[in-house]
């Protein structure tokens, strides 16, 4: 049974107990958490202190809750944190389209498009990435 914190309501001492277990890797990313019921018992509080505990993990970003699956542990790259930041890393180079990205813009095989790919990054993981192709317009 946990030792009370005095000074801190209750579902705050659950709330600190199960970040700790998320950030120890006690409940690994994607991982359920124990089911409410188990949680009453355990923690020995009500099912409404048990729920304001996981709300408080929801709103910082630590879990994620499904209607009819329970309650995981977010993975580090969905959590939203605000000492993360996004980045962006972008290149640009002129290719030849090939038949389908002719056949796309309408133009002859071998013409001159501007190919970019931007790797878009949240704490040093890729979220994602993203690649275009776009006619090549000479300047002036």
């Amino acid at each position: 049974m946990p030792t009370p914190h005095y000074g801190q309501p209750r579902y705050r001492v659950i709330a600190n107990q199960l970040r700790e277990r998320i950030e120890s890797g006690s409940i690994p990313p994607g991982a359920l958490l124990p089911t409410e019921s188990a949680l009453t018992s355990e923690f020995r509080a009500s099912r409404g202190t048990v729920r304001q505990a996981i709300a408080v993990l929801r709103d910082a970003g630590l879990v994620n809750t499904e209607h009819g699956r329970g309650t995981s542990a977010r993975r580090v790259h969905e959590r939203h944190n605000s000492e993360r930041h996004p980045e962006s890393d972008t290149q640009q180079r002129e290719v030849a389209a090939d038949p389908e990205l002719a056949a796309l813009f309408g133009i002859e095989v071998g013409t001159t498009l501007i190919w970019q790919q931007r790797v878009n990054r949240c704490g040093g993981v890729v979220e994602s990435v993203v690649r275009s192709y776009r006619p090549h317009r000479p300047g002036p």
